[in-house]
């Protein structure tokens, strides 16, 4: 026989509630009664149906902005657990909607509230799109319109981008761990500028996946910019909250990612002509200046006409002095030829006259400086000859 104290089996019992799957993540419906409010601001209540009823315990760092009032009916979410001091089970609750507005809407608002908290919506985070974008990634179903919707918008706006996809079943229980590998194979990649995650319309509970937890942290923690086009522009769901821009439809998100061509080329060409204008517009400016510089240079400089005129007169003086000194040397020179000319021994050998010479060259003046038998050489006007005296005559 085992004998517990009765903290042992209070300690079993609370562990044992605690640890179940079920009653750790509960949503009960019922009517609160027996509302109190503690100074602390924690909230006490009764959820009770016509069978029965449990404490619940509500405290304050989860109710803060919620009201109850006693007598309505609720969807309360939390965990069963074992309050030890007095062995009572209470609800604790983390979450209280009203009963009108359906579990899954209640589950949405209160897992909306919680990433809210945690900073998940904050717009201070959410990161612009790249402007020109070369890898878009996307997120969605291979089959089906949304891919093509996608695919016919960039190639029409921006043909010069890659679409990557990376296929991933968008509704069931399946699809939230299926998109956020989806989302995080993209990320992972490094080369994708920007991520689509999309889907088409349908009803709250297809649109469900992307209401996951998971998947709303998964884009949280994306470094990659995302782009969310869940359904239709009515539908909201917490991936829309997350993702960095909210596209109404697909093929909206596909436009915002993708930058109209035509649009970008007239942009280009008004920059072109604007470029053009302003250039033209500084060579302008910088001409007109250059010439009032050389207007103000030509005012402001020294009268250069009398120096010229003096300067083409002292030319005119000096050409003429030239010119007369020039003609005075040539006569000079003209008369020195002319006495030349008559001085000249070929003017005399002209006339008939010759010159004799000794083998030596000596000049022959006399008679008595040659004797029979010597070699003489006697020069003419026009050449000469070689002689032999044959005897002499005279003294």
């Amino acid at each position: 026989m085992v004998v517990l104290t009765v903290e042992q089996v209070l300690a079993y019992l609370k562990e044992l509630f605690e640890s179940n799957p079920t009653l750790g993540d509960l949503w009960i419906l019922g009517e609160v009664s027996n509302l109190s409010r503690s100074a602390a601001g924690h909230v006490y209540f009764t959820l009770k149906d016509g069978a029965g009823q449990i404490r619940c315990a509500f405290f304050r760092r989860q109710n803060s902005g919620m009201k109850l009032e006693h007598g309505a009916q609720v969807l309360a979410h939390g965990y069963v657990s074992l309050y030890q001091q007095r062995g009572e089970l209470n609800f604790i609750v983390d979450f209280v909607h009203p009963q009108g507005a359906g579990v899954l809407h209640a589950q949405f608002e209160r897992l909306r509230q919680l990433l809210e908290a945690e900073g998940l919506f904050d717009e201070a985070r959410k990161r612009p799109l790249p402007p020109f974008p070369r890898r878009i990634g996307v997120a969605t179903s291979p089959t089906g319109a949304v891919l093509h919707d996608i695919r016919t918008v960039v190639g029409r706006r921006w043909p010069l981008a890659t679409l990557v996809l990376a296929p991933t079943p968008v509704q069931g229980d399946d699809a939230p761990p299926a998109i956020v590998r989806a989302i995080e194979e993209l990320d992972r990649r490094g080369n994708v500028d920007v991520i689509i995650v999309a889907r088409g319309g349908g009803s709250l509970e297809e649109l469900w996946p992307f209401n996951d937890e998971r998947v709303a942290r998964a884009i949280f923690a994306c470094r990659t910019p995302v782009v969310s086009a869940i359904g239709h522009e009515t539908d909201v769901t917490l991936a829309d909250y997350v993702a960095d821009l909210r596209a109404p439809t697909p093929s909206a998100a596909a436009e915002m990612v993708a930058p109209d061509q035509i649009e970008i080329a007239m942009r280009v060409g008004a920059c072109s002509r604007a470029l053009e204008s302003c250039v033209r517009r500084e060579l302008e400016d910088r001409r007109e200046a250059l010439a009032q510089i050389v207007e103000a240079l030509a005012q402001s400089g020294p009268d250069l006409d009398g120096p010229r005129q003096r300067l083409t007169a002292l030319r005119e003086r000096a050409r003429s002095a030239l010119a007369r000194t020039a003609g005075e040397r040539r006569a000079a020179v003209e008369a020195r030829t002319l006495q030349l000319r008559t001085l000249s021994p070929l003017a005399v050998l002209a006339r008939g006259y010759a010159v004799v010479q000794r083998e030596g060259g000596e000049l022959v003046t006399s008679a008595r400086q040659v004797r029979a038998g010597d070699r003489i050489a006697i020069g003419l006007r026009d050449g000469s000859f070689a002689a032999e005296v044959r005897e002499r005559h005279g003294s």
